[in-house]
């Protein structure tokens, strides 16, 4: 199992990911499937590695919405079934 220090790692990750193509603008976000899947794959991730922390960590670091990607993962895998 994973340590809560690379899910934590995983979510910086991912935003840099997401980053580097919302730098291209919105424009370039509607007009190209490959960047909006890239989002969407790395948002999955966040919303994993949210998931499986711990109620101690995401309550000493109440300020985090941490709720937000978890839905956003759960809302994707009700609309893929």
């Amino acid at each position: 199992m994973r340590r809560e220090a690379e899910r934590l790692q995983d979510i910086l990750d991912a935003i840099a990911a997401i980053e580097r193509y919302a730098s291209q603008g919105r424009q370039a976000f509607d007009e190209q499937e490959l960047i909006q899947v890239w989002v969407i794959h790395h948002l999955q991730i966040i919303g994993e590695a949210a998931s499986s922390l711990s109620g101690d960590l995401m309550n000493r670091y109440s300020s985090v919405p941490w709720a937000q990607p978890k839905i956003f993962l759960e809302t994707q895998a009700v609309t893929l079934i």
